[in-house]
């Protein structure tokens, strides 16, 4: 039986591994950074009034990530903005394996390219560890959400979560995915 194995995963494994292994002098292709998940998550504020808008976004975000969305609740209370402990107040989905190469490339060469005005990615989105964070202001940039059918216009966060141990080697390794930085 015959796998498929995404484009993107093969680019990683033939081409962009050997790369990254000369030009951090790893022994071992283990040492390689490589990206271990990628979570997508929507914050929906006016699900507070609004269950309809907090079921919508979970089903959009769904759709864009190709795999079940989960809610998620609130961890404390704020007066201000009639928030409870435990109240759903958003969705997120986390990607593994193929599902999560297959949606990097379509972030990559579909998604982000139909920004209007976009001049790149954040080059310090970094957090430290390895670790990059995208805000995506308008999810109707993906390709599988109907313009026509959504209520509203939401913005969504991806976190690609990486094995690397400093932010350059994140940033070398996310540069030779295709991810567009700004200059």
């Amino acid at each position: 039986m015959a796998t498929h194995i995404p484009a993107m995963r093969k680019i990683f494994n033939e081409k962009i591994t050997p790369e990254l292994q000369k030009e951090f002098g790893y022994t071992s292709v283990m040492q390689v950074p490589r990206i271990e998940k990628i979570v997508l998550s929507m914050g929906v504020g006016e699900a507070i009034q609004n269950k309809k808008a907090l079921e919508n976004s979970q089903n959009e975000l769904t759709l864009i990530a190709g795999q079940k969305a989960v809610r998620t609740k609130s961890k404390k209370s704020i007066a201000n903005f009639k928030l409870r402990d435990g109240m759903e107040i958003g969705t997120k989905v986390t990607l593994r394996s193929d599902r999560m190469w297959e949606f990097l490339d379509r972030l990559v060469n579909i998604a982000l390219p139909r920004v209007k005005d976009f001049r790149g990615i954040n080059p310090n989105g970094f957090d430290g560890n390895g670790n990059y964070s995208l805000g995506i202001v308008e999810h109707i940039i993906f390709p599988e959400i109907d313009y026509d059918k959504i209520d509203q216009i939401t913005g969504l966060n991806v976190v690609v979560v990486t094995t690397a141990k400093t932010d350059q080697e994140a940033h070398a390794l996310l540069s030779k995915l295709n991810l567009p930085f700004r200059k």
